[in-house]
């Protein structure tokens, strides 16, 4: 597979070459122009081959050799960006067993309390969620469910301040604006009393980020790293595999999992996106030995360099109380199981009641649209949270092609108008929930590295269902009569934009 990989990378570099040059015809001999044209069909029959031997998921197979079928030139730029799948086994080989090794060494540390019997509602869930994220369960965590972007970081500079020995972050945005700024102030501050600091942000969606930001910190003795750097896009084939995960880590006692990054926007100050709603999670106590492990594997995949030791795995003493069940699970390319889409599949399949769910961006696949269905035909009350002014219009309307088969099953589905809303929750019978960075969507399913809480029975699944009611309030809920009366046009476009649901 490495050679077709190679030879896959020189037909991207000539391709690129190709479409100079076709942007430049007029100026070329016409026989010259044949022989590229020539090659270009070549490239895309050949980029159609790989596609077909991969053994993809049928309708991603379909919809990618119908791309380059029908919009060669597009199909091909698309396929080099967001296609590539040599792939991931190779890729993260390594990340894999060096996150299942630091878990098998992690069992005897399992806490002992109350555990899900073979009688509990969710019993056969919550054994599947070990089994699949190689993480404990917890039942001695502290959660806090954290209200949109102004309590989410009073809390997380609050912590921070409070550093005594140690500090990691791993985030998919960081913005040089006023809250990045104030951010690294506080991390520089730390650092200057003694506080070991170590930063990694994904190297992608910090592209804005300045190189000034990322020196300014390492001159105070900030370990900063970016994760999956791209140096050529389109010989990169790293490209396509992104750290969505926002995690903090402090002292190993305290940590912080969400939807939120880095930004100004996420405090509601950018005027074209306006109120940002969205929820993050506090944890206290064990659970966070979970947050530290996953960024202790992600930061030796980058660097090579292992800090898996005594110092960043021993707790504080941890309070005896018990607050619920708490399982922080990582999800990602590395992982040989789809980890948290399985998990998402299980919690509505295992719903006896209701099933609510939160995304900015809903492009589900065929497993959790037909559990979808399947659950609102069996009368379980399935809802949908959705935003009404998306921040991307193509996938915002990929994401209402689904719409009309989810209304005929019976799902409601909500369009939130105060903002936008930017929450990943999924809630079953108000007793267990998810909170974190993945979306509803192929991305988050199959090529993100993303992290989730899981909560069982804890006084923070109460806080979410109660949030996510309020948000209902400020929803206008779609109907089947009237959602059936948009536009040809509108129908067209989403029908298009559903075509490149498996990518998106």
């Amino acid at each position: 597979m490495n050679g077709m990989k190679y030879t896959v990378n020189i037909l991207l570099f000539l391709f690129t070459i190709f479409i100079v040059i076709y942007l430049y015809r007029e100026n070329i001999q016409s026989d010259i122009i044949q022989y590229i044209s020539i090659g270009l069909t070549l490239s895309v029959v050949f980029i159609g081959f790989v596609i077909f031997m991969e053994n993809r998921h049928p309708t991603q197979t379909l919809a990618w050799l119908v791309v380059l079928g029908a919009f060669p030139v597009i199909g091909f730029i698309f396929y080099v960006l967001f296609g590539r799948n040599y792939r991931k086994e190779r890729m993260f080989k390594k990340k894999y067993f060096l996150d299942k090794k630091v878990y098998l060494g992690s069992k005897s540390a399992k806490a002992e309390g109350i555990q899900p019997g073979e009688d509990d509602d969710y019993g056969k869930l919550l054994k599947l969620a070990e089994k699949l994220g190689n993480t404990n369960i917890s039942y001695s965590t502290e959660t806090k469910v954290l209200t949109n972007g102004k309590e989410t970081f009073d809390a997380i500079k609050e912590a921070l301040r409070s550093a005594e020995n140690h500090i990691h972050l791993e985030y998919y945005i960081v913005r040089d604006d006023e809250l990045g700024k104030e951010i690294k102030d506080i991390l520089i501050e730390k650092a200057k009393q003694g506080v070991k600091i170590r930063f990694l942000y994904d190297d992608v969606g910090s592209w804005r980020l300045p190189s000034k930001f990322v020196r300014e910190m390492k001159a105070w003795g900030i370990e900063t790293v970016a994760f999956g750097p791209v140096k050529i896009p389109f010989l990169n084939n790293k490209f396509n595999f992104r750290n969505h995960r926002k995690i903090i880590v402090i002292d190993g006692y305290v940590g912080f999992v969400g939807g939120l990054n880095i930004g100004d926007e996420y405090l509601g100050k950018d005027e074209s996106i306006g109120f940002w709603r969205d929820t993050h999670l506090m944890l206290k106590g064990e659970g966070v030995r979970a947050l530290q492990l996953i960024f202790i594997q992600d930061w030796y995949y980058m660097t090579n360099h292992s800090f898996l030791t005594d110092d960043y795995l021993l707790m504080k003493e941890t309070p005896n109380e018990v607050h619920g069940g708490v399982q922080v699970l990582a999800g990602g390319p590395d992982n040989e199981w789809s980890v948290i889409k399985d998990i998402y599949f299980s919690m509505i399949t295992s719903a006896k009641e209701t099933v609510w769910i939160a995304s900015p961006y809903f492009i589900p696949d065929e497993d959790i649209f037909s559990a979808l269905k399947v659950a609102a035909l069996s009368g379980i009350d399935v809802r949908l949270l959705v935003p009404s002014n998306p921040d991307s219009r193509i996938v915002f309307h990929a994401s209402r092609s689904y719409y009309p088969e989810l209304l005929e099953a019976g799902v409601r589905i909500y369009e939130y108008r105060e903002g936008f809303m930017h929450s990943k929750l999924m809630i079953v019978d108000g007793k267990l929930a998810s909170i974190g960075t993945s979306n509803m969507d192929m991305r988050s399913f199959h090529l993100n590295f993303e992290v989730n809480a899981f909560l069982y029975r804890t006084d923070s699944v109460k806080k979410l269902v109660k949030d996510y009611l309020q948000d209902l309030i400020v929803s206008n809920e779609l109907h089947i009569e009237t959602f059936q009366n948009r536009t040809f046009f509108m129908r067209l476009f989403e029908s298009l934009s559903r075509l490149l649901s498996p990518f998106l």
